[in-house]
């Protein structure tokens, strides 16, 4: 007898969000990119928080937040790739990426400082920071999205924000909230926003989060915001 394969309802979904967004890629294209000179088109550059001897949060067995990001930022990569958009990776790696200091708070600063410098020194630069939440109660779950002060930013961070409940969590309520005790969004000049993708003080939600095709959908949700970002900013510059 041979052995029936079916395909799940979550591959179903996912392959969904894929061709949509795709199909979102390919309009932004139109609209947008190919028209504009190779100089002028949006970079999205894709931080994965902490790394190296920085870990982050912890899961409660211990997996460390810098390994999920990294494998969430590297997804979002191929993704945005896949869709027309140039990404630049801060980090590929489990690295950190100060240049200097011997204290862990003085690789810290400078660490941060780089990230910073990174980002401003790509024009056309939209930062897309990637990052996982932690509160001393399990109880606590879901997405949530903090916006950079530069113009745009808000706006960016709604969609995303839009995006991760509809795609992921549609009973999540959390609102966008401005990043002003965050240095990464306080120094950055352009549009950038950073997703805080779920808490790894939550057993179930952590666990969503080391699954690959969660990952894949998460970073699918943002490059669909991303592109309706891009589209309408296109659509900005030709009125």
């Amino acid at each position: 007898m041979k052995k029936q394969h079916s395909i799940g309802l979550g591959a179903v979904l996912l392959l969904a969000a894929v061709y949509f967004f795709v199909f979102q890629a390919v309009r932004f294209n139109l609209a947008a990119t190919a028209a504009a000179e190779p100089a002028q088109r949006p970079v999205v550059v894709v931080d994965a928080g902490h790394g190296g001897e920085d870990g982050g949060a912890t899961t409660d067995e211990g997996v460390l937040e810098s390994t999920i990001n990294l494998s969430i930022a590297l997804r979002l990569e191929q993704v945005l790739a896949l869709c027309g958009v140039q990404p630049e990776m801060i980090r590929t790696t489990d690295t950190a990426v100060y240049t200097e200091g011997n204290s862990i708070a003085e690789k810290k600063t400078s660490d941060l400082k780089n990230r910073v410098k990174l980002v401003n020194a790509v024009p056309g630069a939209i930062l897309v920071s990637i990052h996982q939440n932690h509160f001393s109660e399990g109880r606590y779950h879901g997405a949530q999205v903090f916006y950079a002060a530069a113009p745009g930013s808000d706006t960016l961070a709604e969609g995303v924000q839009t995006a991760l409940r509809t795609a992921l969590d549609p009973d999540n309520n959390r609102q966008i909230k401005p990043g002003s005790a965050i240095y990464l969004l306080e120094q950055i000049t352009c549009p950038g926003v950073l997703v805080e993708c779920g808490f790894l003080s939550n057993a179930n939600e952590a666990a969503l989060l080391q699954q690959g095709t969660y990952q894949t959908k998460l970073a699918c949700a943002v490059t669909g915001a991303v592109l309706n970002y891009l589209e309408s900013e296109a659509e900005h510059l030709e009125v």
